[in-house]
């Protein structure tokens, strides 16, 4: 489970979040939604240990990032890009994770398949396209079978085959009881993947719960994102 309790996060005079407070709970697919800007990278920075709360925790089991024991075995996140060197193949970029977070090197081949680049495994990754380059940061968080995922922005750029892909494969990490987070301004694709709803606007939660409490009386999970946010009815 993780969980965010009244994170505060203020640069200078600016507050970036605040009282920011929900949790994602195992066995469901928990969309974290908001425009750009409206605190939702630096939300999962704070949770992943790569910035620091003015207040509040974030926490994976009870415990903060930084405290957890084998975090690749518990964690698998994707926030920018695949996070490979161009001129290294894709499994030569898995091999180097694995060899870093102690995993077995036979778990490489394994997650190549789950995500569906076995073929292009030996390939250099300039030569991946926007989608294969998202498929091999996918592999990367998945090396240690992660009870946890965290993904930003997993959709953007990919095809309707990739995108389609994902949201089953998203459901089926739900289904096997693990942890699922994601976050995206995309209100259209979440719709069909998630159980449940995060909104964020300007640094504070507008809205949460399942997706049907947060879409409420409106057609789509769009609407209910555009009145939320902006505060107008459509």
């Amino acid at each position: 489970m993780i969980q965010f309790d009244r994170l505060t996060k203020r640069r200078g005079s600016a507050t970036i979040l605040s009282d920011v407070g929900f949790e994602a709970r195992p066995g469901r697919v928990t969309g974290f939604l908001g425009p750009n800007g409206a605190g939702k990278s630096s939300t999962l920075r704070i949770l992943l240990g790569l910035d620091r709360p003015t207040s509040g925790t974030a926490l994976v089991d009870g415990v903060p990032f930084a405290g957890l024991r084998d975090p690749l075995r518990k964690v698998g996140a994707v926030l920018d890009g695949s996070g490979a060197h161009r001129s290294r193949t894709g499994r030569a970029h898995l091999n180097w994770v694995a060899a870093a977070g102690g995993i077995p090197r036979g778990r490489v081949d394994e997650v190549l398949a789950e995500v569906g680049l076995s073929a292009a495994a030996g390939k250099r990754v300039r030569g991946y396209s926007l989608g294969m380059g998202r498929r091999l940061a996918l592999a990367a968080a998945l090396l240690g079978d992660p009870e946890v995922l965290v993904l930003d922005e997993p959709v953007n750029g990919l095809d309707p085959e990739g995108i389609r892909w994902i949201r089953g494969f998203l459901r089926a990490r739900a289904a096997a009881g693990r942890t699922v987070l994601l976050s995206s301004h995309l209100m259209g694709e979440l719709s069909e993947t998630v159980d449940d709803v995060v909104v964020i606007d300007r640094g504070r939660i507008v809205a949460r719960g399942t997706l049907a409490e947060v879409v409420g009386g409106h057609r789509s999970l769009e609407d209910a994102f555009f009145a939320l946010t902006t505060g107008a009815a459509r």
